[in-house]
């Protein structure tokens, strides 16, 4: 059994118990160590699992949320089209960040979950003076999308590509922006 089988596994075991699993019984379950077992759990929580760790044994809590990166380029005036796909799919516009050459990441949070959120956070651009980040970046810009599912996200993905709103990313870029260490840019 491969490890992802293992953790899918787990993931199963977890979500079918109404009580704390001992780590040794998952061990002895899936014929590997305690250590295993514990890895495994580091792996899990990084993939929007909240698992709790009590002494009786571990236990999954909530909703599971799982998030995955987005690299797109549009117009302005697609933005909004852009962030309507996202919400309509099951998705939530967690942050928008560019990745600039200069600068490094340069981050904002969002937290867009309905056409409500949309459109008040399209006003404060009709508003004011200030332009979206991806204008530092010839448009390039990146968000962190939270959904329900890997099928969620699949969907979205499927739609950005549909309007030709995905962008490839470049060999320089960072895979993952937020672990990358200073002096890494």
């Amino acid at each position: 059994m491969s490890g992802e089988e293992r953790r899918d596994r787990i993931i199963r075991i977890l979500e079918s118990s109404t009580k704390p699993v001992p780590g040794a019984e998952l061990s002895k379950h899936m014929a590997v160590s305690r250590q295993v077992i514990v890895q495994d759990m580091a792996i899990i929580r990084a993939n929007g699992y909240e698992i709790m760790s009590t002494n009786r044994g571990y236990i999954i809590q909530g909703d599971r949320e799982i998030q995955r990166v987005f690299k797109v380029k549009h117009t302005d005036e697609q933005i909004e089209l852009e962030l309507q796909d996202i919400v309509d799919l099951g998705g939530k516009i967690k942050d928008v960040f560019v990745y600039h050459k200069v600068y490094g990441v340069v981050r904002a949070d969002l937290n867009l979950k309905s056409r409500r959120d949309i459109k008040k956070y399209m006003e404060r651009f009709a508003n004011g003076k200030s332009s979206p980040l991806k204008n530092i970046t010839a448009d390039y810009h990146y968000h962190t999308i939270v959904a329900d599912s890997e099928e969620t996200l699949d969907d979205i993905q499927d739609k950005l590509q549909e309007e030709g709103f995905l962008a490839q990313l470049q060999d320089y870029e960072p895979v993952n922006f937020w672990e990358m260490k200073e002096g890494e840019l």
